[in-house]
């Protein structure tokens, strides 16, 4: 009898959405209640798009306490059938590093929640090139990148770096060839972290002519006021 075939991991990370403390450099732009919903329907959004590709879908939680006793993300995992791990303590490096390691033997990709709108089939190419490569990077417009999958042993790829800098995703590159790590990349897309970034978000759901990339998102922006409803 054949053993079931076993996919890559889909690891969300995300941050429970508290007001004042989530999306801060959004909260001059629309303020800290916002911000924070915002924050949230970013994950629903991120969730929703995980889940379609894939049959074993992770939340990484950070929370003060346990992400398993957060009675957030246990619905978030309720409602997308999710496992539910935390990231734990310490720098962004060593809490995907911590996260990455239980699911190298099959592989995993590793997102965050601030790329909303990210087109479906860019996870999905991502998810073809780790069957290729053993890591893969998908390159965010501000320098760094917004997902990292890997399979096998994971290279030495977090320690040492400077996070939230412009050189991350180029300084990440320089590490995998220092070592002769074959890599595969996928498409660019942006962060929502700043007002900019918002705006560049607006602007493209005005122009998605209907198809939307993040109806959670779209929906609460309706709400506050920010995204006037196609007429």
């Amino acid at each position: 009898m054949k053993s079931a075939k076993v996919h890559p991991a889909i690891i969300v990370f995300a941050r429970e959405p508290v007001a004042g403390r989530t999306k801060t450099r959004l909260i001059p732009a629309i303020g800290a209640d916002a911000s924070a919903a915002l924050a949230h329907a970013f994950a629903l959004d991120t969730l929703a798009k995980a889940r379609a590709i894939t049959d074993r879908l992770v939340i990484a939680g950070s929370c003060h306490g346990s992400a398993a006793d957060s009675p957030y993300f246990r619905r978030l995992a309720r409602r997308y059938d999710a496992e539910l791990v935390d990231q734990g303590s310490g720098a962004l490096g060593a809490r995907m590093r911590r996260v990455l390691v239980p699911y190298l033997d099959d592989g995993a990709l590793l997102i965050g929640t601030d790329i909303p709108s990210l087109p479906h089939q860019f996870l999905t190419r991502l998810m073809n090139l780790l069957r290729r490569f053993r890591v893969v990077l998908g390159p965010s417009l501000d320098g760094g990148y917004y997902a990292v999958a890997a399979r096998g042993v994971l290279p030495d790829i977090f320690r040492g770096i400077r996070w939230g800098t412009a050189n991350v995703f180029a300084n990440t590159l320089r590490r995998l060839e220092a070592g002769s790590v074959g890599y595969g990349l996928g498409d660019a897309w942006y962060d929502v972290d700043c007002r900019d970034d918002l705006l560049m978000l607006l602007a493209e759901l005005r122009l998605s002519d209907g198809r939307c990339p993040c109806p959670a998102t779209a929906r609460l922006l309706r709400r506050l006021g920010l995204l006037n409803r196609r007429r």
